[in-house]
């Protein structure tokens, strides 16, 4: 009898580790699954920008990424960086700037051809105006909401800057065009 007890023991001991063990390996393959499943609805895309004429030059980067939740909504982030350079001549003070920051991005798909966007942006802006001695450095925000016409992954559109300032010399206009291409 004391045998018997000690084989229980025994037994029971190896199939309470056994069953956490595959009970690991069960958890472990359905987290690896639903990672799996989170990265195939990430899509990454963004934009690269250079602008080179008499005395202007503007640079810019603003990768970005969205998840899909389905084939009707996505939401993203996204990074922006840019300067800007100015030279003076007989209409313009020459100046530099520098812009960078991030937005959240919200996107609706009504239908496959039709993208209905809200994009929330945090900018700071770092200007120097040269002839003039001068600087200014402050936070830009704009809320965008925007509608563009999609084709795979590319989507053309118009969006407005709700928020939009003149005087704060970000935007020169609150309506901007924009084509969107993620992969």
């Amino acid at each position: 009898m004391i045998k018997n007890a000690a084989f229980r023991v025994d037994f029971k001991s190896v199939f309470v580790l056994t069953f956490i063990l595959f009970s690991s390996l069960i958890s472990a393959q359905g987290k690896d699954k639903s990672a799996r499943n989170f990265w195939e609805n990430v899509q990454f895309g963004g934009g690269i920008g250079l602008s080179v004429g008499s005395g202007y030059t503007d640079i810019s980067l603003a990768p970005s990424a969205i998840y899909n939740f389905n084939q009707y909504f996505a939401t993203g982030v996204g990074l922006q960086g840019s300067f800007i350079k100015v030279r003076s001549n007989d209409q313009y003070e020459g100046y530099k700037s520098y812009i960078y920051g991030g937005s959240v991005i919200g996107l609706f798909t009504p239908i496959e051809e039709i993208q209905l966007s809200a994009e929330l942006e945090e900018l700071r802006v770092n200007q120097e105006f040269v002839d003039v001695d001068y600087s200014r450095n402050f936070w830009n925000t704009a809320l965008y909401v925007g509608l563009g016409y999609r084709t795979d992954n590319v989507t053309i559109g118009l969006r407005y800057n709700v928020l939009y300032n003149k005087n704060d010399f970000v935007y020169s206009e609150a309506f901007m065009p924009f084509i969107r291409v993620y992969f």
